[in-house]
């Protein structure tokens, strides 16, 4: 997207210009969440990812979850990733 604006080719007293509009591409799931198993009291990871890096959000159910000592969310580049610290029973 960075790439649109007005180009133009100059020779002499000449030139010629157009304008160019890129097209964002939808991001996509590269690699999707896998379902896990886990014992009560332990951690867990949950790894996506995308086609191209984006901002990402990490809810269960309808409730957005924000970092803390329980959630940690990372990103690298493309991967996401949501570390959930202590597992309880009601964390499934």
């Amino acid at each position: 997207e960075s790439d649109a604006g007005d180009y133009t080719c100059v020779c002499g007293d000449k030139q010629s210009t157009a304008s160019l509009a890129v097209h964002a591409l939808p991001v996509l799931f590269k690699e999707e969440l896998k379902n896990e198993e886990v014992q009560e009291g332990a951690s867990v990871s949950l790894r996506c990812e995308l086609t191209k890096a984006a901002a990402v959000q990490w809810k269960i159910g309808s409730k957005l979850l924000k970092a803390s000592d329980k959630y940690q969310m990372r990103q690298s580049g493309t991967t996401a990733e949501l570390v959930i610290h202590d597992l309880e029973v009601k964390d499934a």
